[in-house]
C-alpha cells in the first residue's frame, strides 16, 4: 500500500472514528506526520503476511492525557529518541513499527517515526481502536510483554522502564508521564514478526483510511452517516454497527485525572424531550446508557460524531450544545474472547456489568 500525504486528512479522520473518543486528537497528530514526511520522506505501508517472522517490530505512541496533547506538542525528536533508546537498551534495532493503537493520534504517531527512522509500517495494531492503558492490548492479552518500555519528552528527557507484567508497566508509565508534564512518546511491545502476526489486529491501518474516505464520500453525496454505515458493515470487525442515538449535548463533565481525561456527557433528544443518553469516558467512551439501559458497552465501540458532517468528536473536543450522533460497532473478534475481556472489558474500568456484544442489545445490527 503506497500512502501519499493527501491520505492523511481521511485516515486522520477514519482513525478518530476508531479512538472511541480517545488516542489523542487526530489533527494534532496528522500535522506531526505532515512534518516528519515533508523532512524525511513517505514512509511504505505493509501488510503484516509481507513482515518475515524473524524481523524486530516497534511501536510509537503518545501517552498521556489527549487534553494535554492539543498544547504540548511533540517536537519530532522525542519521537525518535523513545525509538532509539529501546533499540540500544534491547541490543537489536528495528526493522518495522507497527501502532500500538489504531485510534485517535496514535495511527499518526507511528507514521511520522517510520518515516524519520526510515522504516516501513505495518498495516496492524493491537487494538483495533483506542484504548487508555498500556495492558489493554491485543499484543499482550495473547503473549507479547510490553516491557522494556521506553519514554522520552520534548526536551529530551528520557526513561526506559523493566516492569514484571502489564499492569506493573503501566502504572510506572504512567507515574513518569505525570513527571513528563502528562504528555510523552513511547515505545513498547517490541515483538517479532511471527509474534505481529499472532497477537495484532491486522488490516486495520487501511481500514481507517477507508473509514475517512468513506466520510468524506458520504458529504459530497448528502448521507455522511449513511456511507459511513455502509462501508463499515462491509468490514469484518467492524460490521455490527447502528446509530444510537441523535440529539444535542447538554451536559458535559470533564476533568485531568491520574493523566485521563475522565468523566460523562449527556445528550437529550432531538426527536422526544424526554429521553437522554448517557456516556462515560476514561479518554475512550467506555459505556452508554438510555434511560439507564445499557445500549452499548466496551470493548465494543462508542462514537460520537457531528449529526450532519459525520466528523468524529473526540473527547477533549467535546462541548455543550454540539449536535451529535452515537454510533456503536462491534470490536474485533480477538477482543471478545474471555483473556480478552478480563482485560479490556467494562470490569476493568470500574462498570459493575459484563461485557454485552452490540448485536445482543439490538435486533437489528
Amino acid at each position: 500500500m503506497k500512502l501519499a500525504v493527501g491520505d492523511l486528512v481521511d485516515l486522520a479522520r477514519g482513525a478518530a472514528f476508531l479512538g472511541t473518543g480517545g488516542g489523542g486528537d487526530p489533527y494534532i497528530g496528522r500535522l506531526v506526520a505532515e512534518q516528519a514526511i515533508r523532512e524525511f520522506g513517505i514512509p511504505d505501508v505493509v501488510t503484516a503476511d509481507e513482515v518475515p517472522d524473524d524481523a524486530a517490530v516497534y511501536t510509537s505512541a503518545m501517552i498521556g492525557a489527549p487534553t494535554v496533547f492539543l498544547e504540548k506538542i511533540p517536537s519530532g525528536d522525542d519521537i525518535t529518541l523513545a525509538v532509539r533508546k529501546l533499540e540500544a537498551y534491547r541490543g537489536r534495532p528495528a526493522d518495522y513499527i507497527v501502532p500500538i493503537e489504531i485510534g485517535g493520534c496514535n495511527s499518526m504517531i507511528p507514521i511520522a517515526a517510520a518515516a524519520r527512522l526510515g522504516l516501513p509500517l505495518v498495516d496492524a495494531d493491537g487494538m483495533g481502536r483506542a484504548f487508555p492503558e498500556l495492558q489493554m492490548v491485543t499484543f499482550n492479552i495473547y503473549g507479547v510483554p510490553p516491557s522494556p518500555v521506553s519514554m522520552a519528552d520534548e526536551h529530551g528527557n528520557s526513561v526506559v522502564i523493566e516492569a514484571g507484567d502489564a499492569k506493573a508497566a503501566e502504572d510506572l508509565a504512567r507515574a513518569n508521564v505525570i513527571q513528563m508534564g502528562l504528555s510523552a512518546l513511547m515505545s513498547c511491545y517490541a515483538m517479532s514478526g511471527a509474534e505481529l502476526k499472532r497477537a495484532g489486529v491486522l488490516g486495520t491501518f487501511s481500514t481507517a483510511l477507508d473509514i475517512g474516505r468513506a466520510i468524506a464520500r458520504g458529504r459530497r453525496e448528502g448521507e455522511p452517516s449513511e456511507v459511513l454505515l455502509e462501508v463499515l458493515r462491509r468490514n469484518a470487525l467492524y460490521g455490527r454497527c447502528k446509530i444510537l442515538f441523535e440529539g444535542k449535548i447538554t451536559d458535559l463533565r470533564r476533568e485531568t485525572a491520574r493523566g485521563f481525561a475522565v468523566g460523562h456527557c449527556r445528550v437529550a433528544s432531538a426527536s422526544r424531550s424526554t429521553l437522554d443518553l448517557e456516556f462515560e469516558f476514561q479518554n475512550e467512551n467506555l459505556v452508554a446508557r438510555i434511560g439507564g439501559a445499557i445500549v452499548a458497552i466496551v470493548p465494543d465501540l462508542i462514537c460520537v460524531i457531528d449529526s450532519e458532517t459525520a466528523e468524529p468528536i473526540t473527547t477533549e473536543t467535546l462541548r455543550y450544545g454540539q449536535r451529535v450522533r452515537i454510533v456503536a460497532t462491534s470490536c474485533a473478534p480477538v477482543m471478545r474472547t474471555p483473556e480478552a475481556i478480563a482485560i479490556m472489558g467494562p470490569r476493568a474500568f470500574g462498570i459493575d456489568s459484563d461485557f454485552i456484544p452490540i448485536e445482543t442489545l439490538h435486533d437489528d445490527v
